[in-house]
């Protein structure tokens, strides 16, 4: 088997603490690859994802805004048992979330009973003032959900954040299986590796079935903000592999109190739009006028119920930052249960208390904006130089109900092939979550998802666009 340069100096996925590798039987796959065999097939996958143009966009990078998708042939692998508690823990945690969006657009009974400060909601980038009063197609907001996990050295894992607004990646789970099924096919003998092939056809499945009452053939669409996005592969990806029409905001129109797409054959009504655009830009009537790739008129008639918009606008209230610290009491106020996947310790700067913690101890933390996405916009604190914290603490002295902390944590590691070795990198976790119905049983998670991987030594931002890579994750039967 592959020899590690040095041993793992804390949690490792695959091999423990002795060097002993933690899933014997599946790692057999493994052995007899040397340094050179490796290099061959890495060499091999990248030249077939540049073939099959898996892409993504970096805006700014020196080299271009194309580049192939970075991926690492060593895969990560969970244990069948641990993923079936993970898995009701994020079914828990789904269901609660768009109970709690519904909630706030609705009754707000959380804030009439104290659980959340109702100041924290109002001054949220995210609250959408349009959407009040507002109950979509079978009550569901949060029909699409990345969820980013971590494992620290503990060995347990934690939720990092939640994206509900239009979680990006799940693309590049099946781009990378494919590549790994051609490359690595041995693994998948026997059927010891979940699989995850029915993603497109289990998406398409919770859309229809989200689509406006009384409508018995529903037409969907997946809506892009057009091929300058950094997420394009991935829209043109699930389009083609669900079967549904690939649309920009030119594409629809609204007449007659319906949304309607253009075609060769005259208009056709849509009742589903999975849409891959900002809430700021969906609607220019009614959000950014200025805005060129929304479509006039689309908000009243999703308040009409007459067209399912997916993940529906005003979602992103539950994937704030500040909103996430509460979570567990989200769980527990509506389900009456102990949240089954633990969050991360989180310091709240809006509060006084927290932040004068924060301003006094950032030099252990890691500071964030409430609503960044991509690793932009953090404050490593045991990294950061001294006028890096200084800035910072301005910055949140200035916003404070702008940013949150959290201990530093020692993301697990993954072996690694770079250059001729194998070394440990620090990586983290992305499973995809769907929501079909407003019961909890109508839920599905993707077996694994995607594993994110800092391909820098030592780093711990592991976004694409900040260096990172990725991996093929495997979940394995009980």
């Amino acid at each position: 088997m592959f020899k590690l340069d040095s041993p793992p100096r804390g949690y490792d996925e695959l091999i423990n603490a002795e060097g002993i590798p933690r899933f014997p039987e599946i790692m057999e796959c493994l052995d007899g690859l040397d340094g050179e065999e490796l290099r061959r097939r890495q060499d091999a996958t990248e030249r077939r994802l540049k073939d099959l143009g898996i892409t993504f966009a970096v805006y700014g990078h020196q080299d271009g805004t194309e580049k192939t998708w970075p991926f690492d042939i060593l895969p990560r692998l969970i244990g069948g048992g641990e993923w079936k508690q993970v898995e009701k823990g994020l079914r828990q945690r789904i269901y609660a979330l768009n109970q709690f969006v519904q909630d706030i657009y609705n009754e707000q009974k959380i804030l009439k009973d104290g659980v959340i400060p109702q100041e924290l909601i109002h001054s949220a980038a995210t609250f959408r003032p349009q959407c009040v009063g507002h109950t979509p197609p079978r009550g569901v907001w949060t029909h699409i959900t990345g969820t980013d996990l971590v494992r620290h050295n503990d060995g347990q894992l934690y939720v990092l954040e939640d994206n509900l607004r239009c979680p990006s990646g799940v693309s590049y789970v099946m781009a990378n299986r494919e590549v790994m099924k051609r490359i690595l096919p041995e693994a998948f003998h026997g059927g010891s590796v979940a699989a995850i092939e029915d993603y497109p056809e289990q998406l398409l499945n919770a859309l229809l079935a989200t689509a406006p009452a009384g409508v018995d053939s529903p037409t969907a669409v997946v809506l892009t903000p057009g091929i300058y996005n950094s997420a394009y592969f991935e829209h043109s990806f699930l389009a083609q592999e669900m079967g549904v029409e690939l649309v920009q905001g030119s594409d629809l129109t609204v007449r007659d109190g319906y949304v309607y797409m253009r075609t060769i054959r005259g208009l056709r009504r849509v009742d589903v739009i999975y849409r891959r655009i900002d809430d700021a830009f969906l609607d220019p009537e009614e959000f950014e006028e200025d805005s060129v790739i929304g479509v006039p008129g689309l908000m009243e008639v999703h308040r009409q119920g007459r067209v399912t918009l997916a993940n529906a606008p005003g979602t992103g209230i539950a994937d704030d930052k500040a909103i996430y610290a509460y979570v567990p009491e989200i769980i527990k106020y509506y389900l009456g249960e102990e949240a089954l996947v633990n969050n991360v310790p989180t310091y709240l700067c809006s509060d006084p208390a927290q932040r004068d913690h924060v301003l006094q101890n950032i030099h252990e933390l890691v500071v964030k904006p409430t609503n960044e996405a991509g690793g932009y916009g953090i404050v490593l604190g045991p990294y950061a130089s001294k006028q890096e914290l200084e800035d910072c603490k301005e910055r949140i002295k200035a916003d404070p109900r702008n940013y949150i902390a959290q201990p530093l944590l020692q993301l697990s590691t993954v072996p690694t092939l770079c250059d001729e070795t194998v070394e440990c990198r620090h990586v983290d976790l992305r499973p995809f979550v769907l929501l079909g119905g407003d019961v909890e049983s109508e839920i599905y998670v993707l077996p694994g998802g995607l594993t994110r991987v800092a391909l820098v030594k030592d780093s711990m931002v592991v976004n694409s666009s900040q260096g990172g890579g990725s991996k093929d994750t495997w979940v394995l039967g009980e």
